[in-house]
């Protein structure tokens, strides 16, 4: 080998030698990478996680039911059990409440409403009109039953006029004959014998106006349920122009123990004695958080929190071929419990439902129930949740003795022994709440962390290359993307993703003026590609 190549080939060891060695130094920090640029700290998961539902929340005649429908449509569980204990809460209404207290007169009326969320295609509505199937039954035999009252209403009208025809002749020769007594008399039977349509028996409705509803419930004062398969539509009605009125009337009807005035120049006076609905539907998670974000400040009335029974489970990686026939005796013993809620008496009016049947805690009960309210009051002063949580969570003082009575019936206890509520009744109560609350914070997240739920929602836009490798504020907010729609909204993104560093922010010179605009990591360019 020459003096020359023997130089030439130390050198080409050296090179690859300190090649090496930059590599291995690079690669001893992970925080650096080519150009500067640290590495990208991925973002914290966008979802707060939830527990699987638990069949031990339900009584065991009601888990037959829901864990089949669940198996057979493969959906999760918590689809068919929300609906069910609405559907049940709907069912009670004003004709049983609970005094949680000992002695005190506090009543709760088990009106519950419920929210099932998840993305299109996970069987929502299937799911939810399998498990409302009794209160359909119900509502379809009262319907032909009001069918027939009406043909035989009708005949009895006919008979009426031609009566009142007769009664008119006999009044008016009683007259002409100085006989005003007589007529007197033949007036007021032809008056007596006037009788009122009858009135159908209704268990839901899906898209009434209020006006229609206020005249339903006051003909059906035990409640109602409320039942819409896209709550975002029902949503977005409450918040047009001149439906102003129709929100607190909804709001009104939550608690299921007041009455309601609507006092209008065309429509005259129309008192609803008892005010009692229950709501149910289902929503996609985009529209929802949307709505959330627009609780912030104002704009939350307390609304959404009134959706006590609201669940947003994981969706299933898995699934599988199921095709057997339906469990008929669970659906028969679910409908068989229906029928037997529907036949107790209903409180009809009185404001301050002293009429109603209500029903007090087992003793043992009573001390759990108490140790569980004291611990939720404590949290909800402690100022350390967040006001659209406390206001959610404060809800929970009716939610739990409710679910305690419902569960208390479908355990098939009898209502007219007044047989006390028992402590596994509360205890599944309870346990409903501590399942219930996780659902909720990932409900509410997009208005307790805005500023990271934008920045997620930036990063997928970064990702998707939407806004190339650079860009300023407005190239994002123009847009009017979901969570992105406002100059803040953007800001707020752009600033966490500079902290986890996914974006730089510099300053550019345009046209004499400087303008702020944020350069893409390249490593999120270089795992696009």
């Amino acid at each position: 080998m020459s003096l020359l190549e023997q130089v030439q080939r130390e050198l080409e060891q050296s090179e690859q030698a300190a090649r090496s060695f930059d590599l291995r130094a690079v690669a001893g920090r992970d925080d650096q990478v080519t150009d500067g640029w640290p590495e990208p700290t991925p973002l914290p998961d966008g979802l707060p996680p939830v527990p699987e539902f638990d069949y031990e929340l339900l009584p065991a005649l009601l888990r037959r039911r829901v864990e089949d429908i669940s198996q057979r449509m493969q959906c999760p569980a918590d689809f068919p059990a929300v609906t069910t204990m609405v559907m049940l809460s709907a069912i009670v209404g004003r004709r049983c409440a609970i005094r949680p207290k000992r002695h005190d007169d506090w009543l709760v009326v088990p009106n519950l409403w419920g929210m099932v969320i998840g993305r299109p295609g996970i069987m929502k509505t299937p799911a939810i009109e399998e498990a409302l199937r009794p209160t359909n039954i119900l509502q379809a035999r009262a319907m032909e039953q009001h069918a027939a009252a009406m043909a035989l209403y009708e005949t009895e009208c006919m008979l009426r006029e031609e009566s009142k025809r007769v009664a008119k002749d006999k009044i008016r020769q009683a007259l002409k004959k100085g006989q005003k007594g007589k007529a007197a008399e033949l007036a007021e039977e032809a008056t007596q014998s006037q009788d009122q349509p009858p009135v159908c028996q209704r268990y839901k409705v899906n898209d009434p106006t209020v006006e229609k509803l206020g005249e339903i419930l006051k003909e059906n004062p035990a409640g109602l349920l409320l039942y819409r398969d896209e709550l975002n539509g029902f949503f977005r009605t409450l918040d047009r122009q001149g439906h102003e009125g129709d929100r607190a009337f909804y709001l009104e009807s939550w608690n299921g123990k007041g009455s309601y005035t609507v006092d209008r120049i065309g429509r005259g006076t129309i008192h609803i004695p008892a005010v009692c609905l229950a709501v149910l539907g289902s929503i996609q998670p985009g529209p929802l958080s949307d709505l959330v974000r627009g609780l912030r400040g104002s704009g939350d009335d307390g609304f959404v929190q009134r959706f006590q029974l609201a669940v947003w489970p994981d969706a299933s990686r898995h699934w599988r071929n199921v095709d057997r026939r339906p469990d008929v005796a669970a659906r028969d013993e679910v409908q068989a419990l229906v029928e037997q809620l529907v036949n107790m008496p209903v409180c009809a009016g009185a404001d301050d439902l002293t009429e109603v049947r209500a029903l007090r805690f087992a003793e043992d009960a009573q001390e759990l129930f108490d140790l569980w309210r004291a611990d939720l009051e404590q949290r909800i002063r402690s100022d350390e949740e967040h006001p659209m949580m406390e206001a959610h969570l404060a809800k929970y003082r009716s939610l739990v003795p409710s679910l305690a009575l419902l569960s208390h019936l479908a355990e098939g206890a009898s209502v007219g022994s007044g047989s006390p509520i028992s402590e596994d009744s509360v205890t599944r109560a309870i346990a409903w709440a501590e399942y219930l609350e996780p659902h909720a914070r990932r409900i509410y997240a997009p208005a307790i962390s805005p500023d990271m739920d934008a920045a997620r929602a930036l990063s997928v836009r970064i990702k998707a290359g939407d806004i190339g490798t650079r860009f300023a504020l407005r190239d994002v907010y123009r847009h009017g993307w979901s969570g992105l729609s406002t100059r803040d909204e953007a800001a707020a993104a752009a600033g966490v993703l500079i902290e986890y560093d996914w974006i730089r922010e510099q300053a550019e010179q345009t046209q004499g003026r400087t303008r702020t605009v944020y350069e893409v990591n390249p490593a999120l360019v270089e795992d696009k590609s």
